[in-house]
């Protein structure tokens, strides 16, 4: 039998224009078009996940371990220090695209933007775009 210890972070019905209404001004504009972006690559509305997170649509994983759950497809959380783009599957996939995007780090499965006017949108689309279909195509985790 699976784990099913509740992940800390659960889709919910907040209010995503309310929690943009909480955010400073310059993440706020930043987050508005990231709610625009994303929802046109993917397809899907925004939706709340956790207290911070704005995620669009959602995939099912299954460890090893025998934890399983859900997680947003696509997603990012408007934070103070930079806005956190989430890349479910990871960054190997993407180094060409990560090379014309323009300013930023990455850890395992975040992306970090400090300034969204100092990259390319159309690259980060595409790196969305690209990600979103790779998680909502296959079993997690790809073996």
């Amino acid at each position: 039998m699976g784990d099913r210890t509740q992940n800390k972070t659960q889709e919910n019905d907040g209010d995503v224009e309310a929690f943009l209404a909480t955010v400073p001004d310059q993440r706020r504009a930043e987050a508005r078009t990231l709610v625009e972006l994303m929802g046109r690559v993917t397809g899907e509305p925004p939706r709340m996940w956790g207290s911070s997170i704005i995620g669009f649509g959602r995939y099912h994983y299954r460890y090893a371990t025998g934890r399983e759950g859900d997680a947003a497809a696509a997603g990012f959380s408007p934070r103070k220090a930079a806005t956190t783009v989430y890349v479910p599957d990871g960054f190997e996939a993407y180094c060409e695209l990560l090379e014309r995007l323009g300013p930023h780090t990455t850890s395992v499965s975040c992306l970090y933007l400090k300034r969204l006017d100092a990259i390319d949108l159309e690259v980060l689309a595409e790196l969305v775009r690209r990600s979103y279909e790779r998680t909502t195509t296959r079993t997690w985790p790809p073996s």
